[in-house]
């Protein structure tokens, strides 16, 4: 074995090994499909340009909005993405139900 291909094998390993950590923690973050993240990136070509529009036709001017709407356009379109997180319910939402 080349001294290149030993080097090159052994960050291999120590790239599965550090990845079957990071799953057993938590951290690996989720999965898109390829036609989402397309989709997610023309919506973020058109914020870029300016010409992403709100439901309610303004102008959107925050980058993380434009994400939201790109998530949600690929989730319309039925490509792979993950499941929304539920809405924590806040201290005046209980009150409201006792």
């Amino acid at each position: 074995m080349s001294p290149t291909a030993h080097k090159e094998h052994f960050f291999f390993e120590k790239c599965l090994v550090l990845c079957n950590i990071a799953k057993k923690k938590g951290f690996i973050m989720t999965r898109y499909s390829k036609k989402a993240q397309d989709k997610i990136g023309k919506v973020m070509r058109e914020f870029k340009e300016g010409k992403l529009k709100t439901s309610a036709g303004k102008k959107v001017t925050d980058r993380d909005q434009a994400i939201a709407i790109g998530i949600s356009e690929a989730r319309d379109s039925g490509y792979k993405v993950p499941q929304q997180k539920e809405e924590k319910s806040s201290k005046k939402s209980k009150k409201e139900k006792k």
